[in-house]
């Protein structure tokens, strides 16, 4: 397996590209390595893989994340489709803390991008049908589940879709603002 680690703005998320194997019939790529991730300098254990399908255009997810001990560690990869992906810093103390990264995933690139523990996670869907996979560190824990609030100006990230476009669960339209969470990555 060939992986390659980019690191973002905030080096701590990461952007990993695999090979592609291509033919007339198509390509191969081994996506997840344990051996080749640990190599590349990505030593963890996911323990669950979540799949989540968007039939619309602009549908938001998120902005997602688990507390201690249970948080997670996310590799998110999109099979159809593509995404604009999106991870917040809430490491109290990180000189990021508050700041994100976004890049776009596609299932043409077949880019996926490592969100470690202590970030918030969401997504935009930027084409219809659009069906990610997403693997974790930890098992999901409703008790740990929490959110923030995905369009909160004091994060001015640029999403590609106005609020009144976007489609929205009922539980994350009412997601905390940055400035009212508890400080549960310090």
């Amino acid at each position: 397996m060939s992986v390659v680690v980019e690191p973002l703005a905030i080096p701590d998320v990461k952007r990993i590209r695999t090979c592609r194997h291509g033919d007339a019939r198509g390509f191969f790529s081994e996506t997840y390595n344990a051996r080749d991730f640990a190599a590349a300098g990505i030593d963890l254990t996911f323990v669950q893989d979540n799949h989540a399908y968007s039939a619309a255009r602009h549908t938001v997810r998120g902005l997602h994340f688990q507390t201690p001990p249970h948080a997670q560690a996310k590799l998110v990869r999109v099979l159809s489709g593509a995404i604009w992906d999106v991870a917040v810093d809430l490491r109290v103390g990180s000189p990021s803390y508050g700041a994100h990264v976004a890049l776009e995933l596609s299932a043409e690139s077949g880019d996926q991008i490592l969100v470690p523990e202590g970030f918030a996670h969401g997504l935009v869907t930027l084409a219809p049908h659009t069906q990610v996979l997403y693997k974790v560190s930890a098992f999901y824990a409703p008790d740990h589940d929490r959110g923030l609030l995905w369009h909160d100006p004091a994060l001015a990230i640029d999403w590609p879709v106005s609020r009144e476009a976007a489609i929205v669960s009922d539980k994350d339209r009412v997601q905390p603002r940055l400035a009212d969470l508890p400080a549960v990555f310090a």
